[in-house]
């Protein structure tokens, strides 16, 4: 990924420069020991190299420390392309790396390690002993040191068995409880859809039967209101005889004709 790939600040553009030419120069030495025929002076080359590693893994530190400052000022595509070209700069480095490690082992020089995953410790050399250099009483101890180096990782296996099975337990009795729980609630949920249900068909009848009151309050309000209606068309014209007259009530009195003082008389 070249540098004109992704918009960068000049402090980024610098940074990446001086890795990429630190990449050129691993490539140009890999390619350099394949021609050297003794082996020490193939030693001092991985030596160079080794330096120019560690140099190139200071600077991709850099590299993202620059990043993070800088994140909040590019817009999330241009971060996003920015990790990506970091996380390219550490497996390209990663591959010089290991083909490092391959030529030592060739060689049977001492062994660095460069990167360490989740671990920023400081590079350290670690002297490689053939076996057929040591006596036998450091032959010993160091099969005695194995062992017992083994032995603690076996310890240490065993707590994390024992803590994981005791985490594994409670999981399983909290997951009882909790599977308990959700029956109980389940049957509540049974009970209270039985309740709803029953009081919908209360709520139903109850309806019903007010709808069924209403209906007869109504046909009686009919009723009376006609009664009413006929009892007053009877008292405004009491000859129609169209209208019948209703049960119980007397007709209407006769016209009489109030005798004069004179007829009194008369009698």
């Amino acid at each position: 990924m070249a540098a004109s790939d992704v918009p960068m600040s000049p402090e980024l553009e610098q940074v990446d420069g001086e890795i990429q030419d630190i990449f050129r120069a691993l490539q140009n030495g890999f390619q350099k020991i394949d021609k050297i025929k003794d082996s020490n002076r193939q030693s001092k080359q991985l030596e160079e190299l080794t330096g120019k590693m560690r140099e190139c893994k200071r600077l991709i530190k850099e590299f993202d420390r620059v990043l993070k400052v800088e994140e909040k000022k590019s817009t999330s595509e241009v971060n996003k392309q920015l990790n990506d070209k970091k996380q390219f700069m550490i497996k390209e480095l990663n591959s010089y790396v290991t083909l490092r490690k391959t030529y030592q082992s060739s060689l049977g020089n001492k062994r660095i390690e460069l990167f360490d995953t989740g671990n920023d410790d400081q590079l350290a050399g670690v002297n490689v002993q053939m076996a057929s250099e040591m006596s036998n009483q450091q032959l010993i101890d160091s099969g005695m040191k194995q062992m017992d180096e083994t032995d603690q990782a076996l310890e240490r296996s065993k707590m994390v068995v024992k803590q994981t099975v005791e985490v594994g337990a409670q999981t399983a009795a909290t997951l009882t409880q909790q599977t308990d729980q959700i029956k109980r609630i389940g049957n509540e949920l049974d009970s209270v859809h039985f309740s709803l249900k029953k009081a919908s068909q209360m709520v139903k009848e109850i309806g019903r039967q007010v709808a069924t009151d209403k209906c007869i309050m109504a046909f009686l309000f009919l009723i009376v209101c006609g009664v009413i209606a006929i009892i007053v068309v009877k008292v405004v014209n009491p000859h129609n005889k169209n209208i019948p007259d209703i049960p119980g009530l007397a007709p209407p009195a006769q016209n009489r004709k109030l005798l004069s003082i004179e007829a009194y008389r008369m009698l």
